[in-house]
Parts: structure tokens; C-alpha cells; sequence
């Protein structure tokens, strides 16, 4: 049986060359310390001999860093690349990881089943810090990211981590604008659709106690805004159906769109957490007669592609931006990191309203 042929190695590419162990490494980590034609050279017979390089992991230990950035998300993974409001903030994100270098392993907070994964993925990540990316105030990812002590941002919520750099949005009174055009286009019968409000699942109707103690501050936060712009125009909470689905997807949406304009046929406005939410109504509406906006006014939250090419009147939010600040924010995380540490520095991005053709003054009421 032939043997197999060894490896290369440092000792074996110095002793050929005739050069000392030092000077073979400086062709892979110091390049400047070295003529281009004597690196060229070293390379070259690295190759011959089959040296593939310095260990990744081995350098990366010695110099303290391994080009790689964890970023837990509160969704199960594919949602991370098919929700169009988080891939177009992972690509900010990964374009600011790109100017920096380093890469990206993104960490489920849970399973596409809908139960929570193996902490040890935040545990045994070997990443040089973490983005924590709009996870529950009392998730345990969040506690298993602090427990490591690496440099951390946290993007949309919890935005009271305490000593966590935050980057976001005010989502209280961003959503405002929006429900604000609805009571000013004369609306008084609206009802709300949510994404989860908490960890524990609910597909139904949204009770007072649980909008009180919910952990999502995010979803908390976009209703309570609502419900506080329809109190301006004298709507009480106790008359604004409120509906949730776990999950923000095309299935579960129009499920929550079904059940809220079915139990409530009054209704002339739909206020929707998500653009996602917002095309399920429009695309239920569509296909059972109730006309978009003559019967029924309908708002979104995000400011997708999608929803601007259905014309959706919306909030939006700059996810992309979101993104490259977050990297930004971490790189300023990473160079302090030994540094002590101040004030955790807070972010806040703009919103904007936009009025597409998706809502209008509600309809008058048939005499008699």
C-alpha cells in the first residue's frame, strides 16, 4: 500500500529554503516585513510541498480574534432569509461586516416548530461578538449572550438591556402617523393585527393583560402606539379588536385576516404591525369582495419593496441603514473592547410615513 504523501510544514519550508520558521510565517501574516520576490518564493514551495497555511483557529487565538460576528435571531433560520424587513437589514449588516473584515454566523432562537434551540450555539459560538437582533426581554439567548462578556449591540429590542449599545427605532410613535390618517380620513371602526407579543404563543385575540405583559417590546410597543393615536380621537382600547399570530408569515396572516374582518364585518381600517400583514389583508380583502379602499383602509409597518408596489400606505423603517449601523456600532464595540467601557451609546433611526392607494375615507352608511 503507498503512503500517503506528508503534509508541509513551517519546519519542513524553512529547512528547504534554508530560511528561519519566523521568516516562512512572515509570508502569510506580515507580508510588509518581506521582499515580494522572497514571499513569492516561500509561497510557491509552500504549495509544492502541500502547506495549506497557519490554522485559523490557532492564529485566531493568538491574536485574540476570529473574523466572525454572532447574530442571534429571535425567528427560526430560514424566516431570517425570507422575511424582507431582515434580509434587507443582514445586508446592511453584512456589507459593515464586509468593510471590517469579518463574517457572519447568524444563531436561531428557535426552531421552524416553533420550540427554542440548544443554547449551546450562543455558548460554544466561536465569534468575536454578537448582535442580538429584536429578541424578548426575557429571552434566555439574551442571558447566554451577556454570560459570554464579548462586545454586543442589540438591534430593536430589548431596548432597555442595560450597558448594551442599542440601535432602533422609536416604534411608539412611529406607527402613530399612520393611525393618525386613518382618524383624520374620519375611520372610527379599526382594528389591529400584531405579530407575537410574547414568547409563549398566542393565534387569537389580544387580551388588556396580555398587551400589558408582553416581552416583545417591539409588537408591544406598535400596538400601544395605535392604541394611544386612536385615543386622540376619542376610540377607547376596549372597542379596537386586536388579533395575533406567532408567526409573520403569508399563511398565518391571512388566517388573522380571516379571523378579524370575519367576527368584526363593521370594521373600516385594518392597522397592521407588518407589511407583511398588511398585503395578507389586501390579498384576503381581494378575493372575498371587500374592496381596498372603498370598503375597507388598510396600513402597513416596514416599508417592504413589496409593499410599495402594491401601493400600500405604510411606515417606514430603514432596515438597511439599521443594519450598517448596528455593524458600525459593533466595530466601535470591538476596538474598546479592552478599553473601559462609558455610556452605552443609543441609536435612533427615522421613520416616515407614506400614502399609497390602500386607504380613504370609510364608507357612508346605507340610509334606512
Amino acid at each position: 500500500m503507498q503512503n500517503r504523501r506528508r503534509r508541509g510544514t513551517l519546519a519542513s519550508i524553512a529547512a528547504e529554503l534554508g530560511v528561519s520558521r519566523t521568516t516562512v510565517s512572515n509570508a502569510y501574516n506580515r507580508p510588509d516585513q518581506l521582499s515580494e520576490k522572497l514571499r513569492e518564493h516561500i509561497l510557491e514551495t509552500a504549495e509544492r510541498l502541500g502547506y495549506p497555511g497557519p490554522d485559523p483557529m490557532a492564529r485566531g487565538l493568538r491574536m485574540r480574534r476570529v473574523g466572525a460576528i454572532g447574530v442571534l435571531f429571535t425567528e427560526h433560520l430560514p424566516f431570517a432569509f425570507e422575511d424582507p424587513a431582515s434580509v434587507d437589514f443582514l445586508a446592511g449588516l453584512a456589507e459593515e461586516l464586509g468593510e471590517m473584515g469579518d463574517s457572519m454566523l447568524v444563531i436561531p432562537a428557535s426552531s421552524e416548530e416553533g420550540g427554542d434551540v440548544d443554547l449551546n450555539l450562543i455558548r460554544q459560538a466561536v465569534v468575536d461578538g454578537f448582535v442580538v437582533y429584536s429578541v424578548a426581554d426575557n429571552d434566555p439567548f439574551l442571558a447566554a449572550v451577556r454570560a459570554r462578556g464579548l462586545p454586543t449591540v442589540v438591534c430593536d429590542q430589548p431596548a432597555d438591556a442595560a450597558a448594551l449599545p442599542f440601535v432602533g427605532i422609536d416604534d411608539r410613535e412611529a406607527i402613530k402617523p399612520a393611525v393618525r390618517h386613518l382618524t383624520e380620513l374620519g375611520h372610527r371602526k379599526v382594528g389591529i393585527l400584531s405579530v407575537r407579543l410574547s414568547r409563549t404563543p398566542n393565534s387569537g385575540y389580544v387580551t388588556e393583560k396580555r398587551l400589558a405583559e408582553a416581552h416583545h417590546q417591539v409588537q408591544k410597543n406598535r400596538v400601544e402606539g395605535a392604541l394611544e393615536a386612536l385615543a386622540e380621537a376619542g376610540i377607547q382600547q376596549a372597542d379596537v379588536p386586536i388579533i395575533e399570530r406567532h408567526l409573520n408569515d403569508r399563511e398565518n396572516n391571512r388566517d388573522a385576516a380571516r379571523q378579524l374582518l370575519t367576527d368584526n364585518p363593521d370594521l373600516t381600517a385594518v392597522v397592521c404591525t407588518t407589511d407583511t400583514q398588511a398585503i395578507a389583508v389586501l390579498e384576503y380583502a381581494k378575493e372575498n369582495g371587500i374592496r381596498v379602499p372603498e370598503d375597507l383602509s388598510i396600513t402597513g409597518f416596514d416599508g417592504i419593496e413589496r409593499a410599495l408596489f402594491h401601493k400600500l400606505t405604510t411606515i417606514i423603517q430603514p432596515n438597511r441603514q439599521k443594519g450598517i449601523a448596528v455593524g458600525r456600532a459593533l466595530a466601535e464595540e470591538l476596538e474598546a473592547a479592552h478599553e473601559e467601557s462609558g455610556c452605552a451609546p443609543r441609536v435612533l433611526l427615522e421613520t416616515e410615513l407614506v400614502v399609497g392607494s390602500t386607504t380613504a375615507a370609510p364608507p357612508v352608511p346605507s340610509a334606512g
